[in-house]
């Protein structure tokens, strides 16, 4: 185990979703970005999309047992998780197993799907509660579930703390987690109780929507983190932003639910670690070409600009630039600061706007106004395109930050494109401005480089 990456392992018991939207499929991703080695057993195959679930076989409780035992005789496996588990003999079979393991346990009473559909059936849920529950570390339910497992009616967060107080208390389990994300406010507010002791996680309420996944998520980054020793409260409040994160990021990829996206958890931090690196590389090039690139520093001085891909970008925090700009040096340039992200306002609303019409186009660089750079590019056969600030309207002008999206949207009905420079003339105490776009900072610099160095 010291030679590999995952030192951890954790399994999940659940349902399988060709959709990948919930079940093990969901599980799995999840333990990956939290770097957890996942292991499954699957106890029903579902006929389900975005749309819903159409038809479930489940797998013979024998089955379901004997892929337990498998992963349990051969790994170390360090937590585990239960999900959809559909029939009273699957529970009866996995809680005589699980008893006899001293890991940590998350329970996912997973009763109904989120087309509506009754996964788990009242006999089958008497099971869960009288055999699973009190071999349980944590029980995961949200408000409905919490209200099947009480029979309580739970309609605010006093409501939440006393179901979750039963569940321990009354049904055993060593701690419980009342989700907060089908109670009615502008946050959504879980509760957890643990060691007679109450948290509330609270996290502004993203959407309205009905997003698929998310209890599979949450329970599976729960588990994810017991396995790696963190304890009860630990473990809920890492989920908690996990999970928040998969939601503000849900993918729309069917023609029902959006998905959960667990992924964002990493591909925004490992996108921002690559912009970085390519703006540094660019930067390299341009004091390279320093003595050529200085006579083209305007007064405002130059940036470089990279976003996050979508769909991740969606404001200025999520562009980076050089803080303090590019600046003129003797007869070179040199950046006055580090790359972070939401050093620049102008240039990343720039390349917002741009990406709206191609998000592939993620860069920009901005020089100083000159007719020959405009022409040379034209030459090389860049698509080239203007817009005339002195024609922006009152309500724009009066609005902070919507002058440049107003021109860069001139700029590409312009030419019906997304144009490779923009350019415009200036307006009263505005300097007349050259922007570049391109895939990649590097692209962008490369651009410019190929366009001043044409001979005249």
């Amino acid at each position: 185990m010291k030679d590999n990456v995952y030192t951890k392992v954790a399994l999940s018991i659940a349902g399988s979703d060709p959709s990948s939207g919930a079940g093990v499929e969901a599980d799995l991703k999840t333990f990956s970005v939290l770097g957890v080695y996942g292991t499954i057993a699957i106890t029903a195959v579902t006929v389900q999309n975005t749309c819903g679930i159409k038809h479930i076989e489940y797998i013979d409780p024998g089955i379901v047992v004997e892929q337990v035992k498998v992963i349990l005789e051969d790994m170390d496996v360090n937590a585990i998780k239960t999900g959809l588990l559909g029939r009273k003999e699957t529970i009866n079979a996995l809680a005589d197993l699980l008893k006899t393991i001293d890991k940590p346990i998350v329970v996912d009473p997973i009763i109904y799907a989120k087309d509506g559909t009754r996964l788990l059936d009242d006999e089958a849920l008497e099971v869960l509660m009288k055999n699973l529950l009190p071999i349980s570390t944590i029980v995961t339910p949200n408000r409905i579930e919490a209200e099947r497992l009480t029979g309580m009616t739970i309609r605010n967060l006093e409501d939440a703390k006393e179901a979750a107080k039963y569940i321990v208390e009354e049904l055993g389990a060593k701690a419980v987690v009342v989700k907060g994300g089908h109670l009615q406010g502008d946050f959504a507010i879980d509760v957890v109780y643990y060691n007679g002791e109450y948290r509330e996680y609270a996290t502004p309420r993203i959407t309205s929507e009905e997003v698929h996944g998310t209890g599979c998520v949450f329970s599976a980054a729960i588990t994810a983190e017991l396995a790696k020793g963190k304890d009860v409260f630990e473990a809920v409040n890492v989920a908690k932003q996990l999970i928040t994160l998969a939601i503000d990021y849900k993918l729309k990829l069917g023609k029902g639910y959006s998905l959960a996206n667990p992924l964002a958890w990493i591909d925004i931090a490992a996108e921002k670690y690559h912009i970085q690196e390519n703006i540094r590389e660019a930067l390299k090039i341009i004091e390279e070409h320093g003595n050529l690139i200085s006579k083209y520093v305007p007064e405002v001085q130059i940036n470089l600009v990279m976003a996050l891909p979508k769909p991740y970008a969606r404001d200025i925090n999520d562009v980076a630039g050089v803080l303090g700009r590019i600046v003129r040096y003797d007869d070179t340039v040199k950046p006055a600061g580090p790359i972070i992200f939401g050093a620049s306002r102008h240039l990343a609303r720039a390349v917002l706007k741009i990406m709206e019409y191609d998000p592939s186009i993620r860069a920009a660089m901005n020089i100083k106004y000159n007719e020959e750079v405009i022409e040379k590019a034209k030459y090389l056969g860049y698509k080239v395109s203007f817009y005339d600030r002195t024609k922006e309207p009152p309500e724009i002008k009066k609005k902070e930050g919507a002058s440049t999206p107003w021109g860069i949207e001139q700029a590409v009905r312009r030419i019906g494109g997304v144009p490779d420079l923009v350019y415009h003339l200036g307006d009263w105490g505005k300097e007349p401005m050259i922007v570049l776009f391109g895939k990649t900072a590097v692209d962008v610099v490369k651009k410019l480089i190929r366009i001043l160095t044409i001979p005249d």
